[in-house]
């Protein structure tokens, strides 16, 4: 089966939304995210320690691990999570101490802060700047 029929096939599984409750987004979207600086250095060099806590942060913020993938670069290393609400990732300099860590869910199941928090109390920073942002769509 190919091009048109495909597309019809497949249509026809995919089920509309429910309508959200009275007051509540239509679309519910929650991004943490935040700098780390003076990490303990020898974590952000140890790949296979980022891949378990980007994993325990999943587990941690009731979200549901569908992938996670990681690269070598250089002294640092990138982790980035697929979760069935979106993704966790984790970026590393160790030449620097440094980490940037985001935490996405669209999941109103889920705890994003709890994820970030697990990360951050893992990885020992002497500073952080954390943010937030509503991306919900009312």
């Amino acid at each position: 089966m190919g091009g048109y029929a495909m597309y019809a096939g497949l249509r026809s599984m995919i089920r509309p939304r429910p309508e959200p409750a009275p007051g509540e987004p239509r679309v519910y979207g929650k991004h943490v995210y935040g700098n780390l600086y003076d990490c303990r250095v020898e974590l952000l060099r140890d790949e296979e320690a980022l891949r378990k806590i980007v994993i325990e942060a999943a587990e941690k913020g009731n979200m549901t691990l569908l992938d996670i993938k990681s690269w070598k670069i250089g002294e640092g290393v990138s982790v980035v999570a697929i979760i069935l609400e979106s993704h966790i990732t984790i970026h590393t300099w160790p030449e620097y101490a440094f980490a940037t860590v985001d935490v996405y869910s669209c999941g109103r199941h889920t705890d994003p802060e709890a994820a970030f928090r697990h990360i951050v109390d893992a990885l020992e920073p002497k500073r952080i700047e954390m943010g937030s942002a509503d991306r919900s769509l009312e």
